[in-house]
């Protein structure tokens, strides 16, 4: 199981460091072909038989030696421009950055779950005695354990060993996503200065504490300066993208069709396995200018149905019930993405609006990140009220196995 898992993790590291090289390497081969930015014309030379007068004979020769040098001038410093771009420097900068956030976010994962899940066990149980209870319950437990994947996998687990039944677990998946809305406000905080401050303590934590309750604080606090240090690396390194046109084409072509950012953004999540560090990352480029507000909603949107893979995984030889939770999570997400491209300008819109009443200004990070708590905390409102509904829905459409076989003794009698 171990040597099954570090494969794959190791085959997702190797996928994920092609689709970065792509993603920085493409729009630099393609830009040339299909004209992404608009390099210097030849100049245009004309035969002009008829005698003109020596004065505006010479004007005109002065001139279009003037625009042949400005002309000349502008080529060589697209040239520079081009050329100062080294491709091998982001690529193994922005790199360093991911492995950091992502080692740091798996350390941080496993000091929460080894201080807080079995809390979080007790709490999703004890506080899942009706709909509305659940859904705080796994805003609460999502947040604790900063990842929607571990909640709902812990739940899959719960209604696997039947110490919850499938209708309460329901809520629960919908609170998750509400709750993973609470790590892409704090990176768009900006307090990533901070990060060393958070792995020097994390060590000594880790070095010098005799219990293992501290070793494990320790282990959290690391974690959280690694992956704010990672993200400042990704900052850093893709800070020359700035000014690169066929990258800002790129953006904006995501930002114009929805649908194929939503795309990048689901694959780039399976890959990384954790919306939550893919909405940091598009949090982080967005405060450097690097993404703007419709790009970041199409990413984060495809963020919210990439996240179902764990969950899949883990209802494999699980019972129906356990398999219905994880049905529901990927339809929940699914439907909401897709009504969420459909009026994804209208979201961005709102996002943009309330980020103004709360003080953001024209902060496009936090914009993001208020657009992914507005997409969540709608679509839990609108699918709470029906959830009695889509729990039988999914009960008929899966059912039990004793009824499965009752239903097939009776169409063969």
């Amino acid at each position: 199981m171990l040597l099954t898992k570090s494969l794959k993790r190791v085959l997702s590291g190797f996928i994920l460091s092609i689709l970065v090289a792509a993603f920085v390497v493409t729009p630099s081969i393609l830009g040339e072909n299909l004209h992404w930015f608009d390099g210097p014309l030849p100049p245009l030379e004309i035969s002009v038989n008829a005698q003109t007068p020596a004065g505006v004979e010479e004007s005109q020769q002065n001139s279009g030696q003037e625009t042949k040098n400005s002309q000349q001038g502008k080529s060589a410093e697209f040239k520079k421009e081009e050329q100062g771009l080294d491709i091998f420097k982001i690529i193994t900068g922005a790199l360093a950055g991911l492995v950091l956030f992502l080692y740091g976010v798996t350390r941080m994962a496993e000091g929460l779950e080894a201080i807080a899940g079995d809390r979080a066990k007790g709490l999703i149980s004890k506080f899942t005695t009706n709909r509305y209870a659940g859904v705080a319950t796994g805003t609460v437990a999502t947040t604790i354990l900063d990842s929607s994947s571990v909640t709902i996998i812990i739940v899959i687990a719960m209604v696997s060993a039947g110490l919850l039944s499938f209708v309460e677990s329901l809520g629960v998946v919908l609170g998750s996503n509400i709750g993973t809305t609470i790590g892409a406000q704090i990176v768009a905080f900006k307090i990533s200065e901070y990060a060393p401050i958070a792995m020097f303590v994390g060590l000594l934590l880790i070095l010098l504490g005799k219990k293992e309750r501290w070793k494990q604080i320790g282990l959290v606090t690391l974690g959280i300066g690694l992956l704010f240090f990672g993200l400042e690396t990704i900052e850093t390194a893709m800070e020359p993208f700035k000014d690169y046109k066929p990258f800002i084409k790129w953006m904006e072509t995501l930002g114009n069709n929805t649908l194929l950012g939503a795309g990048v953004g689901a694959l780039f999540t399976v890959l990384v396995q954790s919306s939550s560090a893919t909405v940091a990352i598009i949090v982080t480029l967005a405060s450097q200018g690097l993404i703007s507000l419709p790009a970041g909603v199409a990413l984060m949107l495809g963020a919210e149905v990439g996240t179902c893979a764990d969950t899949l995984v883990a209802t494999l030889g699980r019972d129906r019930p356990a398999v219905r939770t994880g049905v529901f999570h990927l339809l929940f997400n699914l439907v909401c993405a897709a009504v969420g491209i459909l009026f994804a300008s209208q979201l961005a819109a709102l996002a943009q609006w309330i980020s103004q009443l709360v003080g953001a200004g024209d902060d496009i990070a936090r914009q993001i990140a208020n657009a992914q708590l507005i997409f969540n905390v709608l679509g839990v409102m609108l699918a709470i009220a029906f959830l009695p509904w889509i729990a039988r829905a999914l009960e008929r459409l899966i059912p039990d196995r004793q009824n499965q076989n009752r239903q097939t003794e009776r169409v063969k009698g």
